[in-house]
């Protein structure tokens, strides 16, 4: 374990040496020589304050995003679970779009996150509220799906009464995700959203693994089922919202990374968390790199080469379940 733990840790921070040499000209080390030898200035502003930003960003969006697909997955006892799947995701999108249309976000830096903030946490007391009314994940899935279809609708509703052309592109390009133009600020009002949901999440380990063999025995081995699960309810509705308040709607990463590592951990749902964590930060990582070297005339957004990766995976891993369910 622990070595899985640190090799996944390398690699995240090779990802992240990487990712601070890669600029539109591909991967460089002059900046890196000319940042540490102190000879030219503009290379501090250009690594500090640009690219460290959006790196960390990117890291802990997937780290969020992997830890929540990961406690889901346990929760459910289900590999395609992912944190949208509660509708937090597109809560926390929603919220944001509406700062955006009514120009909140233009009068106030701060109104874009903390309606993100705000959206994610309305539906995560809802679904907590939920939570403790039924036992059956199967029906506070079904809760989750339906938020998350109103949500759509009322994105797409805000979407079709855009003002102006400017304003709809704003509004679109939110929900395709990015973590350009990211500051140390922004992450500064997230991250202790993240870190809540992350210790929310994590506490509850031994739970999950204990929830490998079923409910009903894991409750007489004196698992609390219904505490368990409202702080994986509550954990992912914090990470994932503040998530959405960083980044905008990145999906897939919350399925992809739990699958990747779930081998290396002997497929025991507790000790997927942290590994999980880890692979999503360096997946995420990779994904900007790859957005900020593609030779393309505009930059692609974080979410679609996301979405364009994750896919596919996504599609394997249900073939394969569908497989496996029919031998």
């Amino acid at each position: 374990m622990i070595r899985v733990n640190l090799l996944l840790a390398a690699l995240l921070l090779l990802a992240a040496m990487l990712a601070a040499m890669a600029g539109a000209h591909g991967l460089s080390l002059a900046l890196l020589t000319d940042w540490l030898s102190g000879r030219d200035p503009a290379a501090a502003i250009i690594l500090l304050d640009i690219r460290l930003p959006r790196i960390l960003a990117a890291a802990a969006v997937g780290a969020a995003l992997g830890l929540c697909g990961a406690g889901l997955q346990a929760l459910t006892r289900n590999p395609l679970a992912e944190p949208g799947i509660l509708g937090v995701s597109a809560a926390a999108t929603l919220g944001a779009t509406l700062t955006l249309y009514f120009g909140l976000a233009a009068a106030w830096s701060w109104a874009l996150p903390l309606g993100a903030i705000g959206g994610a946490g309305l539906v995560t007391t809802l679904l907590a509220s939920a939570a403790v009314r039924t036992r059956g994940m199967a029906t506070l899935i079904l809760i989750g799906v339906g938020l998350s279809s109103l949500a759509g609708a009322a994105m797409a509703l805000i979407l079709n009464f855009a003002p102006n052309p400017f304003s709809l592109s704003d509004l679109v390009n939110w929900t395709l995700g990015s973590v350009a133009n990211r500051s140390l600020a922004d992450l500064g009002l997230t991250a202790p959203f993240m870190a809540a949901g992350a210790v929310l999440l994590l506490t509850q380990r031994r739970s999950l693994s204990l929830l490998a063999i079923g409910e009903e025995a894991a409750s007489a081995h004196g698992l609390d089922f219904r505490r368990t699960q409202i702080a994986v309810v509550v954990g992912t509705g914090l990470a994932t919202g503040a998530s959405v308040a960083l980044a905008g709607a990145v999906g897939f990463v919350g399925i992809v990374a739990p699958h990747v590592v779930r081998p290396w951990v002997g497929h025991d749902p507790g000790r997927t968390l942290v590994p999980a964590a880890l692979a999503g930060a360096t997946m995420l990582i990779v994904a900007d790199m790859l957005v900020r070297l593609l030779p393309t005339d505009t930059e692609l957004r974080l979410g679609v080469v996301a979405a364009l990766a994750g896919a596919p995976i996504f599609l394997l891993i249900a073939l394969r379940r569908g497989n496996v369910r029919h031998d």
